[in-house]
């Protein structure tokens, strides 16, 4: 399992991102492996769909996002921080991941489940 240190917080995560404008879901967690991890690549799929909680920004505007979470297989590259938003990259084995905070850890639990269709919807 590839994870990044987010140097926003310290905690280790999946890459994360946003979607750009014009671009497909997809298409936006590979280029995030890219600039946050230094790493080439391929989404396989789709595995789960759920809504974020409610983020307030300092100007009290709210806001919830579309959360979209990719089974990816690597292809190439060695795993680095590439783009100042991860102080550490690399690869875990799924027996032995580091701590993280439940919304990540959800994450990394339904890739490594493996199901063949997408889970949609919360967790718990």
């Amino acid at each position: 399992m590839l994870l990044v240190k987010r140097s926003d917080s310290g905690y280790w995560s999946p890459v994360c991102g946003i979607i750009d404008p014009g671009e497909e879901p997809h298409e936006a967690a590979v280029r995030e492996a890219a600039e946050e991890a230094g790493v080439v690549v391929v989404a396989e799929r789709l595995s789960w769909v759920s809504v974020t909680d409610v983020i307030t920004y300092e100007n009290g505007d709210q806001t919830q996002y579309i959360d979209h979470t990719f089974r990816c297989r690597w292809l190439s590259g060695e795993p680095h921080p590439a783009d100042g938003e991860a102080t550490e990259t690399r690869f875990f084995p799924a027996a032995a991941l580091p701590p993280m905070p439940a919304v990540y850890a959800d994450r990394v639990a339904v890739v490594l489940a493996n199901r063949p269709e997408a889970w949609f919807g919360p967790l718990h």
